[in-house]
């Protein structure tokens, strides 16, 4: 009996064992890897591209000095010609920038952007009769003739300017204004200084886009409208009156320039703090 009560122990204990064996393992708990948070923080550069318009108002000015050929007067004058800028063309550059998010996916996002630009801006020489014309001053020998308005052209414009928007996760809606500077179209050395305004949207794309040549953190793409006005020139306007057409030919040296800019730009954003 006790030779049997001690391999009966010896049976149980082995069957146990070989149960145990047969039982499945616990694995160890999954590795929890959070998904990354965009945010809009960092530097950036690009490209653009798009259109110009004119966006001046109904009229040009021009300053007239005392006693010239368009006022005989004692005190300087304004004379008013009827719009006829059709500054209009082909836009294009580059631009730089840094953004800070303040809270990662949705939150209010600062910046700083600077964009210097190609333009193809032209204005054809525009004849106005009397009608068209006003003066503010003491009309002279010319004041009842037609005014001509040589063409001219613009070759530059850029801007520096403050960002501010808002952030839902990959698409940015912003704001923009700041400082602008260009040659003013009036087709020689005239460097003019101003102010712009706009706004526009931002989309990032996943960092496996194709567009992703330089590995950076994102490619963002953007539709952007700014308004520039660079101010007029304060030299008086020259002028030189032929009486056999009845014509008084305008330098363009007091043109006033204002126009929008409708483009699309391609930015690469490099760093997330």
């Amino acid at each position: 009996m006790k030779k049997l009560l001690t391999s009966f122990a010896a049976f149980t204990a082995l069957t146990a064992a070989a149960t145990a064996a047969d039982l499945p393992r616990r694995a160890a708990p999954p590795v929890f890897v959070p998904v990354p948070v965009f945010t809009w923080t960092g530097a950036y550069f690009g490209i653009n591209a798009g259109y110009g318009f004119d966006a001046g108002s109904d009229s040009n000015r021009y300053n007239l000095p005392a006693g010239s050929v368009l006022n005989s007067g004692t005190t300087n004058g304004v004379l008013s010609v009827g719009n006829g800028n059709n500054t209009e063309g082909f836009v294009g550059g580059g631009q730089v920038g840094y953004n800070y998010q303040f809270t990662p996916g949705a939150g209010l996002v600062v910046g700083l952007e600077a964009d210097a630009q190609y333009t193809d801006f032209s204005n054809r020489s525009r004849l106005f009769p009397g009608s068209a014309v006003s003066f503010t001053g003491t009309p002279g020998v010319a004041g009842g003739s037609a005014v001509r308005t040589p063409g001219s052209e613009m070759n530059f414009f850029g801007t520096v300017r403050g960002r501010v928007g808002y952030a839902f996760d990959r698409v940015l809606f912003y704001g923009t204004g700041g400082f602008a500077y260009g040659d003013g179209g009036t087709g020689r050395d005239d460097f003019r200084t101003g102010y712009t305004a706009g706004g526009g949207i931002e989309y990032a794309m996943p960092v496996d886009s194709f567009l992703n040549f330089f590995r950076s953190s994102a490619v963002t793409l953007k539709v952007e409208g700014l308004y520039v006005n660079l101010e007029q020139d304060g030299r008086g306007a020259r002028s030189v009156y032929n009486p056999a057409t009845n014509v008084l030919t305008l330098s363009p040296s007091a043109r006033e320039t204002e126009f929008a800019v409708v483009r699309a730009g391609l930015n690469y954003k490099f760093g997330s703090y």
